[in-house]
Formats: C-alpha cells, structure tokens, sequence
C-alpha cells in the first residue's frame, strides 16, 4: 500500500494542504512570514524518506505553485520557494560531499542567494519601496543576512534533528508496515 501511487498522492496532498494552510497563516501571524515556510519545508522529509527525492520535489512544486496565487504574505511564499521548501531536501545530498567546509559553503550559499532573491524580488516585482527596509537610519537587510547566517546554521542542525527524530519515533506511527 505504501509503494501505491493513490497512497503517495494521498500523503502527498495531505502535507501540500498542511504546508500551504501553514503559509496562509503567515497573513495572521506576523511573525509567520520567517516560522512558517521553515515548518513547511521541514514536513517534506517525510515526503522524502518515504517516496524520495522526485516525490519531495513535486509536493514542493505543488506548494510553491500555490502559495504564490493564494498566499497574501510574499514574502513568505518566496522564502519556502526560494530556500526553505527544497532545503530539507537536497540538504542529505550536500552533506554527501566529504568537506565539512564545502558542505557549509554550499548550504550558506543557498541561504544567501535565495534570501538575497527574495528581497531583490520583493523591491523590484512587487513594488515594495526600499525606503520599507530602513529603521532609524540603518539599512536592515544587511543586519537581516548576518543574523540570518547565523539561525540559518541553527536550522540546519534542527532539520538534521527532526529527520532523526523522524526516523525514531514517527515514521512507525505513520506508516506501520
């Protein structure tokens, strides 16, 4: 059953619905625009340990697909497009690499370039002014990158975490047999 094309469509659709009501929220909650598409992209490694990377990917392109028509909060959506959705994902694949250095080049480099897109994104296709992203003087996205470096390695620990834990205690439950 678990190996039956309707049972991972099914699973499927079910963390795409889980995922996206997570990002909808994110117009609820302020600070859902950063949590939110981190929780989202970290329900996809059951996707990925069950049914492998091309399974993963497609929830995630489901996902990405509709959050950007009918989440309001962009912001969000392009951080779970751009880093957070396929993270978990191809994170086992970067780790394969032998350099503890090169994996954390590559994975700082994908947190960076996507979060420098997003804001790239949110000044030029959808208008925000850049004057949005000053405070008291100091241009914050800077200030945002190097903190963000910072919880981005935080949150790499964590997936690494949550697919053991996974493993350990959850995939039994969820998919006896």
């Amino acid at each position: 059953m678990k190996n039956s094309n309707a049972f991972k469509v099914a699973i499927g659709g079910l963390i795409s619905a889980f995922s996206l009501t997570l990002l909808l929220l994110t117009g609820v909650f302020p600070f859902g625009t950063y949590a939110f598409p981190v929780i989202s992209g970290v329900l996809l490694i059951s996707i990925f340990l069950e049914f492998g990377f091309r399974w993963a990917m497609l929830v995630y392109g489901v996902i990405s697909i509709l959050s950007l028509f009918f989440v309001a909060d962009k912001e969000a959506a392009l951080f779970f497009i751009l880093i957070f959705g396929y993270y978990p994902v191809v994170k086992s694949y970067i780790e394969k690499i032998k350099s503890k250095a090169v994996q954390y080049i590559i994975k700082l480099g994908i947190f960076n370039l996507g979060a420098v897109a997003v804001y790239f994104i949110m000044l030029f296709i959808f208008g925000i002014d850049a004057d949005a992203f000053v405070i008291f003087g100091v241009n914050i996205p800077p200030v945002f990158l190097l903190v963000g470096n910072v919880v981005f390695i935080i949150y790499d620990f964590a997936v690494t975490v949550a697919a053991i834990q996974y493993i350990k205690k959850y995939r039994n439950i969820l998919f006896k047999g």
